[in-house]
């Protein structure tokens, strides 16, 4: 679903990616891993579409409706409600039943009793649950989450790693991650950025 050759990507002068070269196909979890200031956030957003490579090759095999992209930022509306927020999506993505998948997704990652209440009086862990309801609603093929256990709290955290098991068949994902041992057993590569 996704393959790069000799990716790059500059800022200026400054060069983040170098010849990073990758292949990730349907039923594949690619986990991203390296220290801060090595590019991996910068690879998931040229991978999702989000910035254009500066050099090398990128093939996305995927409509960019089947892409699910979780970054730094929740892409919530702080004003709306969860139900608000993960219906105008299910509508922009043109999700059938999206009633019945916000309502599932809201009971499975712990947000049914709080979803008539504004995401800007959500905690930290409360909004990053809601992205991944975000990410998810439109059932995608391809998946791409950077930092994804970001103030999640131990529950959630095992919650998100049942979620990456079951989502890798049939899917091809990315994950960048600082605690790569949580996703490791699921992946079936590692792309190491210095």
């Amino acid at each position: 679903m996704i393959r790069a050759e000799g990716l790059e990507k500059r800022y200026g002068r400054k060069r983040v990616l170098r010849g990073v070269d990758l292949a990730v196909g349907r039923g594949e979890l690619l986990l991203v891993t390296g220290p801060n200031g090595s590019g991996k956030t910068t690879l998931l957003r040229v991978c999702a579409g989000l910035a254009l490579p500066s050099a090398g090759s990128l093939e996305v095999e995927v409509d960019r409706s089947r892409l699910g992209y979780l970054g730094h930022e929740a892409l919530l509306y702080r004003e709306l409600t969860a139900l608000e927020n993960l219906d105008l999506y299910g509508r922009l993505y043109r999700v059938p039943e999206r009633r019945e998948r916000i309502g599932m997704l809201l009971e499975r990652f712990g947000l049914w009793d709080a979803r008539g209440e504004r995401v800007g009086s959500y905690s930290r862990g409360m909004t990053q649950r809601l992205a991944l309801c975000r990410v998810l609603l439109h059932d995608p093929e391809l998946v791409i989450l950077d930092e994804p256990y970001t103030a999640l709290d131990a529950d959630a955290a095992e919650l998100l790693d049942r979620e990456l098991a079951g989502l890798v068949e049939g899917r091809a994902i990315l994950v960048s991650t600082h605690d790569p041992a949580r996703v490791e057993p699921l992946a079936t590569g590692r792309l190491a950025l210095a």
